[in-house]
């Protein structure tokens, strides 16, 4: 199974792609996805859009996690994110790929053991729980990283509680 982790952002979205095979997880890529902040937010839109297709046309998963958004204080960051996970779950869903959705404190407790984990805490446990030479950088692509070993950690319970 090939899980893409994506943390979606209207300037940087973050991926991260793995591979869960004989119940060994391994690491296949990392990055982001840019969009030119001078864009108006249609054309960004489209970039992210067009970027991700080529991130899907290239490894094909089996499914794509992300996780739940929340956002007490500023409605206009929900509001951009929220137009950037549309596309994300438009691309997915014109390709049949699945969509699943964490809880913050989900990732965090599968990744570190602790649902209130600081960032340098996860990246450090990503590193070492993938072999990755060095802790993934930028934050976008560890913390989409982070999402996509939860689904690899989670999949297997889903699967017998038929949550998939």
């Amino acid at each position: 199974m090939v899980i893409l982790g994506i943390d979606p952002g209207t300037a940087i979205t973050g991926y991260g792609l793995l591979e869960v095979k004989d119940h060994k997880i391994t690491h296949l890529a990392h990055g982001v996805l840019l969009t030119d902040k001078n864009l108006p937010t249609p054309n960004r839109m489209l970039s992210l859009y067009t970027q991700l297709n080529d991130l899907l046309s290239q490894w094909h998963p089996d499914v794509l996690v992300t996780e739940k958004l929340f956002f007490a204080n500023n409605v206009n960051t929900a509001l951009a994110v929220g137009g950037s996970i549309g596309v994300v779950l438009l691309a997915a869903a014109q390709r049949a790929i699945p969509w699943i959705e964490y809880r913050p404190a989900e990732v965090k407790m599968a990744v570190v053991g602790y649902g209130r984990a600081e960032k340098k805490q996860i990246q450090y446990m990503i590193t070492k729980l993938l072999a990755l030479p060095n802790p993934p950088t930028p934050d976008d692509a560890a913390d989409a990283l982070a999402i996509a070993l939860c689904h690899a950690h989670s999949a297997p319970l889903r699967k017998v509680q038929n949550l998939s």
